[in-house]
């Protein structure tokens, strides 16, 4: 069974569409809940995201969008799991609204690797292709590259530019027309 449009191949493991827009709102009314107890810093990482993860909205055929909003999900998920761990409130007589934030923002840990899977597929659709590798020889067709040690960037050696012709010859009549005779 092939993919069709709006499910996706990941692995072994068939992709269900997921709208970008479900993914923000949902991060957007988590995070939002998750603020009230805990400090500005998760506050600002995740909605910092959250406004690339509008651009990505925006810029339906951006992939730098889509990645970037990808990376900011993926960071996020180690600064949550710092401020939780941080700032979880502590005591045996929590009132309802340290459960209510703390459950919250733990719900929303929770749900970002998956929402990265559906952000990452997404990210497949709209043509992106990235590549990490962790060679010692640096590579010379890749975007961004440090010391040959650590190069990241998109594959490009199978890529064929359309927007490029040959060049002209200086002088066609010269090579379709045999030399007049000087006599």
């Amino acid at each position: 069974m092939g993919a069709g449009r709006g499910c996706g191949k990941f692995g072994n493991m068939e992709v269900p569409a997921v709208n970008l827009k479900a993914i923000v709102l949902v991060h957007w009314l988590l995070t939002t809940w998750g603020c009230l107890g805990l400090p500005p810093s998760y506050a600002w990482g995740n909605f910092t995201v959250l406004a690339v993860g509008v651009w990505a909205i925006a810029q339906r055929e951006s992939i730098d969008a889509i990645i970037m909003f990808l990376t900011g999900l993926l960071i996020t998920i180690l600064l949550d799991i710092i401020n939780i761990s941080l700032f979880y409130p502590r005591g045996s007589s929590l009132t309802d609204l340290q459960r209510f934030d703390a459950g919250m923002a733990i719900f929303s840990l929770l749900l970002k690797p998956l929402s990265c899977l559906f952000v990452y597929q997404m990210y497949r659709e709209r043509g992106g292709e990235y590549v990490v590798n962790l060679d010692l020889e640096s590579s010379s067709d890749s975007r961004f590259t440090c010391d040959g040690f650590l190069s990241v960037g998109r594959e490009r050696s199978s890529y064929q530019s359309i927007d490029q012709q040959d060049a002209p010859c200086p002088y066609p009549d010269l090579d379709s027309k045999p030399a007049p005779h000087p006599f």
